[in-house]
């Protein structure tokens, strides 16, 4: 892809975390980056506010009941509307369009993500359930410097494997906080409130992902990512805690040498690189200071206490449907005890059970995705209702 004066940037889950952090990137390179369409899911407001600042081209409100708020009329004139995850999936093959930055939250994210690579965009992908659902069809789509992760662990792994050739890597070392409940046991899991779990000790983010990585699913997933995006299997991708998340991850080399990516805990730098690549930008953050920073801590994670980095690596060996069913049983326990209906605890054994009754199929279509994706929900549906 040839880009003109201006990299012409879609933003979907532009009220998100991620979405607010990817404006603020634009805004600073506004002589690079041109933001020409936004979605968001309910939030209508703050997408029109963000689009009239930007004077999109084009917006998409994802969740269809919001699709006719009356403060989408304050949208700039001209500005096309679109509703529903078809609507995404409409929005992101749109010809005044380079850069897909997917920043939506769960599964609605493959849907997008498959347009916006079979339609020719570069995919800045801070969506890893679509890669963890639907790797098998993506990354056939993915041209080189097409596909570029947003994550900050997969960020750095790309640069890292800037320093040598594949068959040359020995390991892939993926680094993680450890969450708010680092070195807790299984006890004094039982009784966590999610306003405890949301607590994340270094980075901000939605709700969704803060309770995975308190769970350390988040981890598990990055790991299936992992494998799709540097082709390469589970046993490759090893987790460490770096409480500091300074150390963003590492790759090590068959000679022994660890190439390491460091800087700030802010997500900001890893949304520039995927819109500047191949390029490097003057630093969004300030930067660390490494004569101040002091220690830096390692640990291994405790895959029996927080059981689903190792419900994740299972369904990572047995691939195919596996991981979409695990990430949809997952997404159900997750909200569950968001809305106190389920304890900490329970998103493991919710996720463990759905996977323990799926039989595994090779991904076949998008279609089949989706089928699984509502069975898995079904089910961990109900067994939220059997719990005592």
């Amino acid at each position: 892809m040839t880009f003109g004066t201006r990299k012409r940037v879609a933003i979907l889950g532009c009220t998100g975390s991620v979405g607010t952090q990817a404006l603020d990137v634009c805004r600073q390179h506004a002589d690079a980056l041109e933001v020409v369409a936004l979605s968001a899911h309910t939030d209508t407001a703050r997408l029109v506010e963000a689009a009239r600042t930007f004077k999109v081209h084009a917006v998409c409100v994802s969740a269809p009941e919001h699709a006719q708020d009356p403060q989408l009329q304050e949208l700039p004139q001209g500005c096309e509307r679109y509703a529903g995850l078809s609507g995404m999936t409409d929005l992101v093959t749109r010809d005044d369009i380079d850069i897909v930055l997917v920043a939506i939250v769960g599964a609605a994210g493959l849907m997008p993500s498959l347009a916006a690579l079979k339609a020719g965009k570069r995919l800045a992908l801070a969506n890893k359930e679509a890669l963890v659902i639907g790797g098998d069809l993506l990354m056939p789509l993915a041209a080189d410097g097409m596909l570029l992760p947003v994550d900050s662990e997969h960020s750095a792994l790309l640069q890292c494997l800037a320093s040598g050739r594949r068959d040359e890597v020995h390991a892939l070392w993926l680094t993680c906080s450890g969450g708010p409940f680092f070195g807790a046991n299984a006890q004094d899991l039982a009784h966590v409130t999610p306003e405890q779990a949301l607590a994340h000790p270094t980075w901000s983010m939605g709700s969704k992902i803060s309770i995975d990585s308190a769970t350390l699913m988040n981890k598990g997933l990055e790991r299936i990512e992992a494998m799709h995006l540097f082709s390469c299997s589970v046993d490759d991708v090893r987790v460490l805690i770096q409480r500091q998340s300074k150390i963003h991850s590492m790759v090590e080399y068959i000679d022994g040498s660890v190439i390491a990516h460091l800087g700030a805990s802010d997500m900001r730098i890893p949304i520039q690189y995927a819109l500047s690549y191949p390029e490097r930008w003057d630093t969004p953050v300030a930067r660390v200071d490494f004569r101040t920073l002091g220690s830096l801590d390692f640990a291994a994670p405790d895959m029996q206490t927080f059981r689903c980095l190792a419900l994740a690596e299972e369904a990572a060996r047995a691939g195919g449907t596996a991981p979409c069913v695990l990430n949809a049983a997952n997404e159900v326990a997750v909200q569950a005890f968001l809305d106190h209906a389920c304890t900490f605890l329970d998103i493991a054994t919710i996720t463990e059970r759905c996977l323990e009754e799926h039989e595994v199929e090779t991904v076949a279509s998008p279609e089949q995705l989706e089928s699984v994706d509502a069975w898995a929900r079904s089910r961990a549906s109900f067994h939220l209702s059997q719990l005592s």
